[in-house]
């Protein structure tokens, strides 16, 4: 699930002076370390203030049995989510492992990427403040910072909306607007959504796009913002959204959580 890089994979440093994506003994272990970034990713959603009630899902792909997928509970606050609360579905919706309810709509879109996309492992969702407002104008993020480059070319805007997410006919027309290149969309009127290889990449770019999302609402109306030019932001867009960096960008964010409240992998 985890892809091992070649060293030199982000331009001039040493792939020796840093953490690189692990390697497993086996896929029982591998299932092990994938469910604690998932819990805490889900620690990480609630201290960043990602939360909102019921809403906001993050799922990842078991490495054993690929046609299931692990997710939060439904009513469970993100901040007080381990390890032991997690359950796993099918894409038909059953029950494999768990006994907790789960948000319809966690299934009816998450199920469906999760089928369509097999390089898809992990998909994270949340209706954010920032995410929220800037969804409310149904066009893409532009340019205008370097770490929004991460974004350029690789979103799109899903400009359905017909309310709460709750027929599979919903969720394949999602999963249908992802494609090979996309690492996000913005569901209009909705929130934010974002893919990736594993946990890690996916919420780390989520962090991000939430990000991107508050810096386009405070440059607008304000005069001379100047955009990135196209191929400037490719450039961009090939070192900072390569594989490496886009999981590295996350071990900072475990290690801290980590740190903060260690009891998720309970």
């Amino acid at each position: 699930m985890i892809a091992q890089l070649k060293q030199g994979a982000i331009g001039e440093m040493s792939a020796d002076s840093m953490l690189l994506p692990p390697t497993f003994e086996s896929l029982e272990s591998e299932r092990d370390y994938i469910k604690q970034r998932l819990a805490a990713a889900f620690r990480l959603f609630a201290l960043y203030q990602f939360d909102d009630g019921l809403a906001g899902h993050i799922t990842v792909r078991d490495p054993i049995e690929k046609e299931t997928f692990w997710v939060n509970p439904v009513g469970i606050h993100f901040s007080r989510i381990k390890v032991s609360d997690l359950v796993r579905l099918n894409h038909e919706g059953q029950l494999v492992e768990g006994k907790a309810l789960v948000n319809t709509a966690a299934f009816m879109i998450h199920s469906r990427i999760h089928a369509k996309h097999q390089h898809i492992n992990a998909v994270a969702h949340a209706h954010t403040k920032f995410g929220k407002a800037w969804s409310t104008q149904g066009r893409l993020l532009d340019p205008i910072t370097q770490d929004a480059c991460v974004f350029f070319e690789s979103h799109d805007v899903f400009s359905q909306f017909d309310g709460v997410v709750h027929q599979q006919s919903e969720g394949d027309a999602i999963a249908d607007r992802i494609g090979e290149n996309n690492i996000a969309l913005i569901l209009q009127n909705h929130g934010l959504l974002t893919v990736g290889i594993d946990v890690d990449s996916a919420v780390s770019l989520f962090v991000q796009l939430e990000d991107a999302c508050e810096n386009q609402l405070l440059v607008s109306g304000l005069p001379n913002t100047q955009i990135i030019p196209a191929e400037i932001a490719r450039k961009t867009r090939s070192f900072i959204g390569s594989r490496l960096v886009v999981w590295g960008n996350f071990q900072p964010l475990y290690q801290n959580i980590e740190a903060l409240q260690p009891d998720f992998k309970t």
